[in-house]
């Protein structure tokens, strides 16, 4: 599997240099900015040389990173997204103490808007990246939501937060993705998304079985194993 990784890598360096959308729009690929990364399970990552993992270009020596940016997410190698909940989370408390500043200067109403802008749309925004993650890795997204109700309603430490949460009718962290999700495939299956995300999903019809179709199903598997 890796002894053609080099060939295989020139290769397909070769063609983002010279891909059509390149030439045509005269642009060219600045090597010195250009960042690498290897994604790939511990073990496998671990298998790879130090021959493997550079990349030359001929005029630039790029070596890999634990993590690059992309359209706003940060991507590690194991694509845990630890490390992009790390820095989102990070930057919401920022946010989130800069308005407890001036929560007595401002109503609730104005309250609920800067939490909105400034936390809860970052917090839905390709938060679909993050199903199926582990509830261990999600939960600070999760500490952040409970934070930001106790600003809005005003909530000490020792107040429960689950009544805020109903009252401003957000939903837990894993179902609000769920959520998500479900919205993306009902816009797909009334025409409503854009047509790459069409495109990237097949409909299909499921329907149970009846007792006769089971045995039926049965008996057909028991006369190939004989």
């Amino acid at each position: 599997m890796w002894t053609n990784t080099n060939s295989y890598r020139e290769s397909a360096l070769s063609d983002i240099f010279t891909c059509n959308i390149v030439v045509l729009l005269r642009l060219q690929l600045n090597a010195a900015k250009t960042e690498l990364i290897w994604f790939g399970s511990r073990q496998m990552l671990e298998k790879l040389t130090d021959s493997d993992l550079t990349l030359d270009t001929g005029t630039t020596m790029i070596r890999p990173l634990k993590s690059v940016r992309d359209l706003g997410v940060h991507l590690n190698s194991e694509l845990t997204m630890k490390t992009h909940i790390s820095k989102v989370v990070s930057c919401w408390y920022h946010q989130l103490r800069r308005i407890r500043q001036v929560r007595r200067l401002i109503g609730q109403d104005v309250i609920q808007q800067l939490v909105s802008a400034f936390i809860l749309s970052r917090l839905d925004y390709c938060n679909s990246l993050l199903s199926r993650l582990p509830r261990s890795t999600i939960q600070p997204l999760q500490r952040v939501m409970n934070a930001a109700a106790r600003v809005i309603m005003n909530l000490s430490l020792c107040n429960h937060v689950k009544p805020a949460l109903k009252q401003l009718h957000w939903l837990p962290i894993e179902q609000w993705i769920t959520y998500k999700l479900c919205l993306f495939k009902h816009h797909i299956h009334t025409g409503q998304a854009p047509q790459y995300l069409s495109n990237c999903i097949h409909s299909f019809c499921t329907r149970w079985l009846i007792p006769a179709e089971v045995d039926w199903l049965s008996g057909l598997r028991s006369a190939k194993k004989n």
